[in-house]
């Protein structure tokens, strides 16, 4: 039982497809992988981690190849491991622009790893979760390499069924751990944390035992996964993930590969960690949008959707496709808009080529439809739009915003539900 309820947490938190990746999947959006929350570099993880006295290998960071030489011979290790860093994944069987196979190489030279940075750093890594040109490396990681005797899995994450964090371990790590827990459940294992108590010492003892830890390093591997839940809460964040924990030949635990996801609503007091937020491999019409409050994912049809709330959104984009349409991205303006948030809405939209209408679809609940009103008004007399424009509003002052756009003079089509909204929305591209 505890081993299928494990397995439930792991699919939920670790890697669980939300709502939103569901959605990108059904409408095969082309684009960078959103980032909607702080992700680090793994070197990033791996400083916070130091920090809080989690044992990770020696290492660091280079910008240029000359650096990555120095860093390479001030380590003074038996091997070293030269890693590309990136924030997608599968880096090891990537291929850089340059010719350079692999984001990951091992030597035992540190002569070498001059010249292998110097065809990664500012070039292209392509690798099975990037966009098909890749993305622009900007910065190696040159560590030591340690031998590694056994391999484990350790989380800590947010679980909603247990209203606050839970442990997540099994003995078999370095793998795909949703395969672990499909194939043989029985090897994962849980432990609800109590947020008052903490991870009591039996616990983690318990989870160091049921990753296979024995003798002196079952000890070790208690302080780790203590010293790892201390700083799950120093940072607020909501997932700490180590894969592999492992054992060395020399009788250290050590966490080989880490990754740290974070609460957005702690910004406020976590400015240190997100000023580490590196932007550049965000796509940029997100960022922008997030300037504003916007939350938006480009698609690759041609219908922009102007949405508040992702239920709508989703919805609106469905009935889209149903009336043989497709959505050009999906732009929620979310609660207690202004008008300027419209109208920088509206210059994302235009500057998208592949729109060749926009629907907006605006419940307004806690929104005023009348303040929507006035942003299209001026979006569209100010950006000249060019495209045809389908509005249909309800809710919170809606008859003002319907006069407002009905004397404005401006070419706007009225629907009266989501359903015209779509056919209208459609029929004006199939007119053009």
């Amino acid at each position: 039982m505890a081993a299928s309820m494990a397995s439930q947490a792991v699919a939920r938190g670790l890697h669980g497809a939300s709502a939103k990746y569901l959605f990108l999947h059904k409408f095969k959006c082309a684009r960078v992988s959103s980032r909607r929350w702080l992700n680090l570099q793994e070197y990033q993880s791996k400083k916070l981690m130091q920090e809080s006295g989690v044992t990770v290998q020696r290492f660091y960071v280079a910008d240029n190849s000359p650096d990555a030489l120095q860093a390479a011979k001030r380590l003074n290790a038996k091997e070293i491991v030269l890693k590309a860093q990136i924030l997608a994944g599968g880096r090891g069987k990537g291929v850089f622009n340059s010719g350079l196979k692999g984001g990951v190489h091992l030597t035992k030279d540190p002569s070498v790893v001059g010249e292998l940075a110097s065809k990664m750093l500012g070039y292209s890594l392509t690798t099975k979760q990037t966009p098909k040109e890749g993305v622009k490396v900007k910065t190696v990681m040159v560590a030591e390499a340690l031998d590694i005797t056994r391999e484990t899995y350790f989380a800590i994450l947010m679980d909603r069924a247990c209203n606050g964090p839970v442990m997540v371990g099994s003995p078999q790590g370095g793998m795909d751990i949703e395969e672990v827990a499909d194939k043989s459940p029985e090897l994962i294992f849980k432990e609800v944390i109590d947020i008052f108590e903490g991870v009591r010492d039996d616990q983690a003892l318990r989870m160091a035992a049921n990753l296979g830890f024995k003798g002196p390093l079952e000890r070790q591997a208690a302080d780790q996964i203590k010293r790892l839940y201390d700083l799950f809460l120093k940072v607020d964040a909501t997932q700490v993930e180590v894969n592999p924990l492992g054992e060395t030949p020399e009788g250290q635990v050590v966490c080989f590969d880490a990754k740290i996801n974070f609460d957005d609503n702690a910004e406020f007091r976590q400015k240190a960690v997100f000023a580490m937020d590196d932007m550049s491999e965000s796509d940029p019409t997100e960022t922008e949008a997030a300037k504003w409050d916007l939350k938006y994912i480009g698609l690759d049809g041609n219908i922009a959707c102007f949405v508040n709330g992702a239920g709508l959104a989703m919805a609106t984009c469905d009935i889209i496709d149903l009336h043989g349409g497709k959505p050009a991205n999906f732009l929620d303006l979310g609660g207690g808009v202004k008008e300027k948030q419209v109208y920088e809405a509206f210059k994302l939209l235009t500057a998208d080529p592949k729109v060749e209408a926009i629907l907006v679809n605006i419940f307004g609940g806690i929104v005023n439809c009348a303040i929507i009103a006035n942003g299209i008004t001026k979006a569209c007399r100010e950006l000249e739009l060019k495209v045809p424009l389908v509005v249909r509003l309800e809710g919170t002052n809606v008859q003002e915003a319907k006069r407002i756009l009905s004397e404005s003079g401006l070419p706007i089509v009225a629907a009266n539900d989501l359903d015209d909204a779509a056919k209208k929305a459609v029929a004006a591209i199939t007119r053009k």
